[in-house]
């Protein structure tokens, strides 16, 4: 299917450029620069994430996220499913204490004094430098690490904190009535092949949200695998009512 095509070429490009922006994406930095009252690029990033996805849900983590890149391919060795709702739960657990630091970090520097996107960038490159280096790598490893041992996307399911913004503003979108990118089915031309289950790459029962008429999942990517690969065109990605 094209869109599938664009979509993972889109997603290699990012993971390409990963040295690039490692820090645009880095929970560490946002604390650090909020001790020094500093705005950081991950500051920037985490809002925009959050604002996008009262219109878009978690589709960057479909299209667009570097480690969703890493981690498709290394479904190419270890294709196996995530099981578990608990590790649905690690990155909420992470991700409370990690937003309390960030306030106690901007509390303890007096507040906001600056910004700056750039923020420990090498004219805005992330590893242009030997401790850069060792982090990028440090970051693909555990991302491949989870990968393997956890099944499909086990870092988006498991440790991932940029996920709970996007849920959230997924969450505020529906409540408000925003228009937004979602799944829609029609169950009555469901003839139960599975095949967007075994297709849906964070390990998603799509076949169940489908005959149960609920597409809404807060895991879900919307990256329109279960879309392309049904026979009788059951699920439409779609900004429609």
């Amino acid at each position: 299917m094209k869109r599938q095509r664009i979509r993972k070429l889109l997603l290699l490009i990012s993971f390409l450029l990963f040295p690039v922006t490692l820090f645009y994406f880095s929970p560490y930095l946002i604390i650090m620069g909020g001790l020094e009252g500093i705005i950081t690029g991950s500051f920037i990033m985490f809002a925009a994430l959050f604002l996008i996805s009262l219109f878009f849900g978690r589709a960057f983590c479909g299209w667009l996220c570097p480690a969703g890149g890493l981690q498709e391919c290394c479904m190419l060795a270890v294709d196996k499913k995530v099981n578990g709702r608990k590790v649905n739960l690690i990155k909420y657990i992470i991700w409370i204490p990690w937003l309390a630091g960030i306030a106690l970090a901007f509390i303890t520097a007096g507040g906001v004094h600056s910004v700056n996107f750039f923020y420990m960038t090498f004219h805005g490159i992330s590893a242009a430098s030997l401790p850069g280096l060792i982090t990028y790598f440090g970051i693909i490893i555990l991302i491949t690490l989870l990968a393997l041992l956890l099944g499909r996307r086990g870092m988006c399911h498991s440790i991932c904190w940029m996920a709970p913004f996007m849920v959230i503003g997924t969450k505020l979108s529906t409540a408000l009535h925003i228009p937004s990118l979602h799944l829609k089915s029609n169950s009555s031309n469901c003839v139960n092949c599975n095949l967007c289950t075994r297709n849906c790459p964070m390990s998603l029962e799509v076949s169940s949200m489908v005959l149960g008429d609920t597409m809404s999942h807060s895991e879900c990517i919307l990256c329109g695998e279960c879309a392309d690969s049904c026979p009788k065109k059951v699920i439409k990605l779609t900004f429609k009512s």
